[in-house]
């Protein structure tokens, strides 16, 4: 996803605050699951065939 496109989709995912029930679960970077979720649009490939660098999260 170029810098352009994500500039003008930033803005428009809501902040989420960090749970205090989850100290040291953190959360996936929005840009890297987004890309992710485009891609297995894009592709149809089936989720758990979804590339770590994408966002997906190891089983």
């Amino acid at each position: 996803m170029s810098d352009e496109l994500w500039v003008r989709i930033e803005p428009l995912l809501p902040v989420v605050p960090r749970r205090a029930d989850h100290p040291a679960r953190k959360r996936l970077d929005d840009r890297k699951v987004l890309c992710g979720i485009l891609f297995v649009l894009c592709t149809g490939i089936p989720w758990e065939f979804l590339p770590l660098v994408l966002g997906s999260v190891p089983a």
